[in-house]
C-alpha cells in the first residue's frame, strides 16, 4: 500500500495456509460451508461433496486445472441428473431439489475458473441441467441471446442471457430489473437465490457474465472498454423488449464483475437508478504489490492462472507489470479507462465489502469516495470477501429503496 498500511494489517502477510493442497484446504475451509450450504456450495449438499473430496485426498489431487479433478465431480453429477429425470413426472419438489444439486456440483467441477478443455465441456453441461431443472419452477429461467449491437473489431457478434421475469411482466406492466454482473468463479447457473429474492420483491433479473470468463461472453477481453460496449447493447435491449421498466434499472456487480459495475455507474448512470459494487476491485487488486500476495490469502485456489487467462497475458508476472496500468479505474493509462481517477459522475452507487477481504481490498472500494459524486459505503467488520453473510441484508433494502421512490 502506497505510503501507508494495508487495513488487513498483519493478515496481510499471513499464508492462510490450504495453497496446494485439497485436503488443507477441505479442511480448514471448505468443509464447513459445505455443511451448510454456503458459497461455493450453494444449494448442494454435503453428502455430495464429501465423497469426492475424500477421493480427491487420496488421490493426492492438488490441482484443480487437472482434468483428475475435474473428473472426480462427474459421476455425482450424473447420477443426480439422472435421478432428477426420473423424478420429473413422480415428484416435481424432490426433482427440483436434485437438479440443483447437480448444478452445484458442476459448479465445483469447473471451479475456479474455465481454463481448460474439461471445464468448458461441464460448463456446457452445467447450463443443460440448470435450465431444464428451472423449467419445473413456477418461474423458470429464460436463455435468450440477443444480437451485440455495439460490437467492436474483437468482439463476438451475440450476448447470451439468462432472464427470470414475473409473470405479470409486460409491455402494459413492465417489471423493475437488475441487471446482474457475475464474477470471476460464479457464472449465469450459479444464482437462483438473488433471483428468487427479486422475484418475491416483483423485481426481474437479467445476468450476464463478464469480458474473459466464461466461453460465451463476447466482450473482448483485452480491451478495457470492451465492456462499454457490451453493456450499451444490454441497456438498449432491455429499453426495447417490452417487459423491462427502463426507468427502475438498476445494476449488481459481484466481485470481479464488481470492477464492471463501478464502470457502469459512471459511463452509463443516465440509464441506471443506482448500482451495487459487492466486493470489488478497482485499482490496487491488479497493483504489483497486492498480487503477489493474493494466492496466500483466503481465496480457496491461486488466482494466478485465473488473472492470465481472465486479461489475456502471457503470464503472471506480465499480470503484475501491466495490468494495473492498462485496467485501473483510477490510474488507467488509455483514453477512457481511468473514469473514476478523471472524476466523472457516476448514479447511486452503493459499495459493500468485508474489511477482511483477502481477493480485492476494501482500500478499491474507500478509494472512490475521493473522486466524483459522493458515494455510499457499508464495510462488515471482521469479515471477508464479499462480507458475507450479512452483505445481502444491506444491499436488498437499498435496492428497495431505490426502486420504491417515485420517479
Amino acid at each position: 500500500m502506497p505510503n501507508g498500511q494495508w487495513i488487513l494489517g498483519d493478515l496481510f502477510e499471513k499464508d492462510y495456509g490450504h495453497a496446494g493442497s485439497i485436503k488443507k484446504l477441505w479442511d480448514m475451509r471448505w468443509r464447513f460451508p459445505c455443511s451448510k450450504g454456503l458459497y461455493p456450495f450453494h444449494d448442494g449438499k454435503y453428502e455430495d461433496f464429501e465423497p469426492i473430496f475424500t477421493h480427491l485426498i487420496k488421490n493426492d489431487i492438488n490441482d484443480p486445472y487437472d482434468d483428475m479433478y475435474t473428473d472426480a465431480f462427474l459421476p455425482t453429477a450424473q447420477d443426480l441428473t439422472k435421478q432428477a429425470e426420473q423424478m420429473e413426472g413422480r415428484d416435481k419438489e424432490k426433482a427440483k431439489s436434485l437438479y440443483l444439486r447437480a448444478n452445484a456440483v458442476l459448479r465445483l467441477a469447473r471451479f475456479p475458473y474455465i481454463g481448460t478443455a474439461a471445464k468448458e465441456q461441464v460448463f456446457e453441461v452445467q447450463k443443460q441441467v440448470y435450465l431444464r431443472g428451472s423449467r419445473l419452477w413456477d418461474v423458470p429461467i429464460e436463455e435468450v441471446v440477443i444480437p451485440h449491437a455495439y460490437t467492436g473489431p474483437h468482439d463476438g457478434k451475440d450476448i447470451p442471457l439468462y432472464l427470470r421475469v414475473p409473470t405479470y411482466a409486460s409491455k402494459e406492466r413492465k417489471a423493475p430489473t437488475v441487471l446482474l454482473i457475475t464474477g470471476l468463479d460464479g457464472h449465469r447457473p450459479d444464482n437462483t437465490e438473488r433471483t428468487n429474492e427479486h422475484l418475491k420483491r416483483g423485481w426481474a433479473t437479467i445476468i450476464c457474465d463478464i469480458p474473459g470468463t466464461t466461453v460465451d461472453c463476447p466482450a473482448d477481453k483485452r480491451d478495457p472498454l470492451a465492456s462499454d460496449r457490451l453493456f450499451s447493447s444490454i441497456l438498449e435491449w432491455i429499453k426495447d423488449e417490452g417487459r423491462f421498466d427502463e426507468t427502475k434499472v438498476l445494476a449488481w456487480g459481484l466481485s470481479a464483475g464488481g470492477y464492471y459495475a463501478i464502470r457502469l455507474a459512471h459511463t452509463h448512470r443516465e440509464l441506471l437508478q443506482g448500482v451495487v459494487g459487492h466486493g470489488v476491485g478497482t485499482h490496487h487488486y491488479i497493483g504489483r504489490e497486492w498480487l503477489e500476495r493474493v494466492g496466500k490469502h483466503e481465496y480457496p485456489f491461486g488466482l494466478e492462472r485465473a488473472y492470465v487467462n481472465k486479461y489475456g497475458y502471457k503470464d503472471f508476472e506480465e499480470v503484475k507489470e501491466r495490468c494495473q496500468r492498462e485496467f485501473s479505474l483510477v490510474s488507467g493509462e488509455g483514453e477512457g479507462v481511468a473514469v473514476v481517477g478523471q472524476g466523472m459522475k457516476s448514479c447511486r452507487l452503493l459499495l459493500i465489502n468485508g474489511v477482511l477481504d483477502g481477493c480485492m481490498p476494501v482500500e478499491d472500494s474507500m478509494l472512490l469516495a475521493e473522486y466524483g459524486s459522493p458515494k455510499e459505503m457499508r464495510f462488515i467488520k471482521e469479515r471477508f470477501h464479499m462480507g458475507y453473510p450479512e452483505a445481502n441484508s444491506v444491499v436488498y433494502p437499498w435496492m428497495e429503496s431505490i426502486i420504491e421512490a417515485p420517479i
